[in-house]
C-alpha cells in the first residue's frame, strides 16, 4: 500500500503546469519527504550553462569513471544510493563532503534516454538512505519522467561530456581538480592547515595554491571564491 504523502507527492507531480513549478514547489516536498539536506533536479543538458570558470567541477562530478554513484545511474537506470556501490571507507574518499556524506539519486528518462536525474544529499550525523528510500525515488522518478516528457524538448538526449568548444574562455583559466578539491574544502569551513593535512600536502602548498584560484577567479578573499563556488554549484544541481 503506497504512504499517503506519497500518493500526495506523485499527484502534485501529475498537477505541475510547468519546469519551475517543478524545481520551486514539488522539489521541496521531495526534499523534507526524504530528510535530505540538498534535493536538485538537473538535467545533462543544461551543465554547461554553468560559468566555464567552474566547468571542471562539473566534469569531475558528472565524471562516470570517478563518481561510482552516477555510473550506476548511467549503466541501469535505476535509483541508487553510494552503500550500493562502495564502502563507507572508499565514499569518504571520493566525496569527503559533510553534507553529502550519505547521497542518493534516480533517474529521468526520456524516448529511452537518460537526460537527467534527482540527487538528493544528508549530512554527516543523519541516517542513510534505505532501500525503501530507493523504492520510493523509483516511482517518483517514473513520474517525473512521464511528466518532463511533455515539458522538454523531445531531442534532449543524454550529455556527460561538457563541451569545451562552445566556451571562449581560455584553459588557463580553468581550475585543476587539485584546486578545486582545495576550494571545497574551504568552502567546508577548512583552515589552510586543515587543508593540508586532510590532502597531504603543505600548509604553504596550500597558500600558493588559493593565490592561483584567486587569480584565476578574480576574487581577492576566501569568502568571494566561497560565493562563486557555491553559486555556479547551484545552478548545476
Amino acid at each position: 500500500m503506497m504512504r499517503d504523502s506519497l500518493q500526495s507527492l506523485l499527484t502534485a507531480i501529475a498537477q505541475a503546469q510547468n519546469l519551475p513549478e517543478v524545481h520551486q514547489r514539488v522539489m521541496v516536498t521531495v526534499s523534507e519527504y526524504f530528510a535530505a539536506r540538498r534535493c536538485r533536479l538537473f538535467f545533462f543538458d543544461e551543465l554547461s550553462s554553468v560559468d566555464p570558470k567552474w566547468q571542471g567541477i562539473l566534469k569531475f562530478a558528472t565524471s562516470v569513471e570517478y563518481n561510482p554513484v552516477l555510473r550506476y545511474l548511467v549503466e541501469h537506470h535505476a535509483p541508487v544510493h553510494e552503500a550500493l556501490v562502495v564502502s563507507p571507507k572508499a565514499w569518504r574518499a571520493i566525496c569527503p563532503r559533510a553534507d553529502h556524506w550519505h547521497v542518493m539519486t534516480g533517474p529521468i528518462v526520456c524516448n529511452s534516454q537518460l537526460v537527467g536525474g534527482i540527487g538528493l544529499t544528508r549530512e554527516r550525523g543523519n541516517l542513510a538512505f534505505t532501500t525503501q528510500d530507493l523504492t520510493d525515488l523509483g516511482a517518483i522518478c517514473l513520474h517525473l519522467s512521464t511528466r518532463m516528457a511533455t515539458m522538454r524538448s523531445p531531442s534532449v538526449s543524454c550529455h556527460l561530456e561538457i563541451d569545451r568548444s562552445k566556451s571562449s574562455a581560455d584553459n588557463s583559466l580553468r581550475l585543476t581538480p587539485r584546486e578545486i578539491q582545495i576550494a571545497d574544502l574551504v568552502a567546508q569551513g577548512l583552515t589552510n592547515a586543515e587543508i593540508g593535512t586532510q590532502l597531504w600536502i603543505t600548509e604553504n602548498s596550500v597558500k600558493q595554491a588559493l593565490k592561483r584560484i584567486f587569480r584565476k577567479l578574480n576574487v581577492s578573499s576566501r569568502a568571494q571564491m566561497v560565493a562563486q563556488l557555491q553559486n555556479a554549484l547551484s545552478r548545476a544541481f
